[in-house]
C-alpha cells in the first residue's frame, strides 16, 4: 500500500519541480529578452547620429575615408558592435567585420523599415550578416540627400562576441544568486507543503489503522461478520481506498442488520402473541378444572374428580412442556455458555434414543427401528443438545405417525459428515407448508384433522438450532400421503475413509 502522505509527497515534489524549472527558465529567458531591450533602447539613435555626423554615401558613392573612420571609431569606442551600409533595397556595400565573416549579401527591411518608422515595439530583431540562422537586435538609420534615399546604416548590436558575452552574463553571480534563490524557496516550499500534509493526513492514518484493527477483530473473528472483501482494492491503494472499502462495507451491515432488527422485531410481535395464545390455552383451562373442583366439590364423586384432575394435570404439564421449551431456545439463541463438547460415538447415542422411544412407539402401535453403520463414527458435540435434537424430531414423527406405520432411523458416513435419518411413514406435509416446519410456533395440521396437533410448536426450531451451533444443518424432505424425512448432516470427529462424497 502506498498511503496517502507518499502519493501527496511524490505529488508536491513533482509539482514543485515543475514549478521551479518553469521560473527558472522563465526568469533566464525575460533577463535575456529585457537585457536585449535595454541594449537596443540604449543604442536607439545611434546610427541617426552617425548619419547626421557622417556623410556616408555621396551621389550614389560610397565615402570610403569617412566610412572607414566610423568604423575605426566604433570599434575603438564598443567593438562589440558591427556596422553594415545598405543600400536602399538592403543589399549590403560596406561592413566593419573582418573579411570572409559576412556571409548575407542582402538584409531584409521589413524590420528596419518598422525600427525607423516611429515608436517600434522593442526588442525588434533583424538579419546578422554573419549568421544567417540568427536574428539580433540592431541600430538602423536612413541616409538620405537632398530628399534623396541613398540606403541605410544598419548597426547590429549583438555581435558574436556580444552573444558570448551574454552567455557569460547568464551564469554570473547574480543570475546563479537568482537561480539559487529560485531554488531554495522551492525547497522551503516543498518542506513546508510536505510538513503540512502529514500533519493533515496523519489522523487519517490512524483513522485507517484503527479501522485495520476493527477490522480483524471485530468483522474477522465472528463467522456470522464477513470482513469485507480488500482484494477489489487498486493496486497502488491508499487509506482513502481502504476506508472506503471498509465504509461501503459497514454502511451494508448496518442496512443488513436493520432489516434484521426490522425482523426480529416483528418475530417478536408474532412470538409474543403466540406465546400469549399458548400459554393462555392451557392456563385456562387448567383454570377452568381446578374452578370446577372448588366450586362442585361436595357435588362431585370421586371418578369425576379425578377425572378433572388428570385433565387439569394434562394442562399443567403441557404448560410446562411450554415453558421449558421457550427457555431451552432462548439458551440457545443467547448462546452464553460455550457448547461442552466431548467425543463420543454417535452409534451410542442414536442407538439408547431408539431404545428410550421404543416403548412408546409400541405404545401407539409404531414400528420403530435404528439402522447404523458398520463403521465406529464419532462426533465431538454437547451430547445433550444432540440428543435433544433427536427426541425432538422423534417425538414429532411419532406424533404424526398413525397406528401400523413405522419409524426408521438411519446413520450413515459421509467423507468428513455425517447423516442421520428418520424417516415416517405420516401423512406427510404439504408443499406450502414445508418451508415453515423450523418456524417458531408453527404446527402441521393432520390430515383430514382440522384441530391443531398437540405440541409447543417450537421442537424443530430447537433442533434445527441445536444442529446449526455444532456446524451442521438439518433438512426436511416431505410427500404427502407417504412420509416425513428429516436429515441432520453433523461434521464428524474422524473422517470417515472411502465414503461417498456429501451431496450439495
Amino acid at each position: 500500500m502506498r498511503s496517502l502522505f507518499r502519493k501527496l509527497s511524490a505529488a508536491l515534489f513533482g509539482l514543485f519541480l515543475v514549478v521551479g524549472g518553469l521560473t527558472l527558465a522563465v526568469t533566464l529567458v525575460t533577463s535575456y529578452l529585457y537585457q536585449r531591450e535595454v541594449q537596443q533602447r540604449i543604442h536607439r539613435d545611434l546610427a541617426a547620429h552617425i548619419v547626421k555626423e557622417e556623410l556616408l554615401i555621396v551621389n550614389g558613392e560610397i565615402a570610403q575615408e569617412a566610412l572607414e573612420h566610423v568604423f575605426h571609431m566604433m570599434m575603438v569606442i564598443n567593438p562589440t558592435i558591427e556596422l553594415y551600409l545598405l543600400d536602399p533595397s538592403g543589399r549590403v556595400l560596406a561592413y566593419s567585420a573582418p573579411p570572409g565573416k559576412v556571409k548575407l549579401a542582402r538584409v531584409a527591411l521589413d524590420p528596419v523599415r518598422e525600427y525607423v518608422g516611429g515608436e517600434p515595439r522593442l526588442p525588434i530583431t533583424g538579419d546578422d550578416p554573419r549568421h544567417p540562422d540568427s536574428r539580433n537586435i540592431f541600430s538602423a538609420a536612413p541616409i538620405l540627400r537632398d530628399g534623396q534615399h541613398e540606403g541605410y546604416l544598419y548597426i547590429v548590436l549583438a555581435s558574436e562576441h556580444f552573444v558570448s558575452v551574454a552567455e557569460m552574463l547568464r551564469g554570473s553571480y547574480i543570475l546563479r544568486t537568482g537561480v539559487v534563490a529560485v531554488v531554495g524557496i522551492t525547497l522551503v516550499a516543498l518542506i513546508g507543503a510536505v510538513l503540512l500534509s502529514r500533519r493533515l493526513t496523519s489522523r487519517l492514518t490512524q483513522l485507517t489503522r484503527d479501522m485495520a484493527v476493527f477490522r480483524q477483530e471485530a468483522l474477522g473473528s465472528d463467522p456470522d461478520k464477513t470482513a469485507p472483501d480488500m482484494r477489489g482494492l487498486p493496486p497502488m491503494h491508499d487509506e482513502v481506498d481502504e476506508l472506503r472499502v471498509t465504509f461501503d462495507h459497514m454502511a451494508k451491515r448496518i442496512e443488513e442488520q436493520i432489516v434484521k432488527l426490522e425482523d426480529q422485531d416483528r418475530f417478536r410481535r408474532e412470538m409474543v402473541a403466540n406465546v400469549s395464545h399458548d400459554l393462555r390455552t392451557p392456563l385456562t383451562h387448567l383454570h377452568g378444572y381446578l374452578e370446577t373442583l372448588i366450586l362442585k366439590d361436595d357435588s362431585l364423586g370421586p371418578e369425576e374428580r379425578l377425572e378433572y384432575l388428570e385433565i387439569a394435570l394434562q394442562h399443567a404439564k403441557r404448560l410446562g412442556r411450554l415453558v421449558s421449551d421457550l427457555f431451552e431456545l432462548a439458551k440457545l439463541d443467547a448462546m452464553i455458555e460455550p457448547l461442552e463438547r466431548e467425543r463420543m460415538p454417535v452409534g451410542e447415542l442414536v442407538q439408547d434414543i431408539a431404545q428410550k422411544y421404543r416403548l412408546p412407539a409400541e405404545d401407539r402401535g409404531v414400528s420403530l427401528s435404528a439402522e447404523l453403520a458398520a463403521e465406529l463414527l464419532w462426533i465431538s458435540a454437547d451430547v445433550g443438545l444432540i440428543e435433544r435434537a433427536l427426541e425432538n424430531v422423534l417425538d414429532n414423527a411419532l406424533r404424526y405417525t398413525p397406528e401400523g406405520g413405522r419409524i426408521d432411523i438411519k446413520l450413515e458416513p459421509l467423507g468428513e459428515w455425517l447423516r442421520i435419518e428418520v424417516c415416517d411413514t405420516g401423512p406427510g406435509i404439504a408443499p406450502s407448508e414445508l418451508p415453515l416446519v423450523f418456524d417458531r410456533f408453527h404446527r402441521v395440521q393432520k390430515s383430514g384433522d382440522a384441530s391443531e396437533a398437540m405440541g409447543s410448536g417450537l421442537g424443530l426450531a430447537i433442533a434445527k438450532r441445536a444442529v446449526e451451533l455444532h456446524g451442521g444443518n438439518i433438512l426436511c424432505e416431505s410427500t404427502v400421503g407417504e412420509g416425513t424425512t428429516f436429515r441432520f448432516e453433523l461434521p464428524a470427529d474422524t473422517p470417515v475413509l472411502n465414503a461417498p462424497p456429501l451431496p450439495a
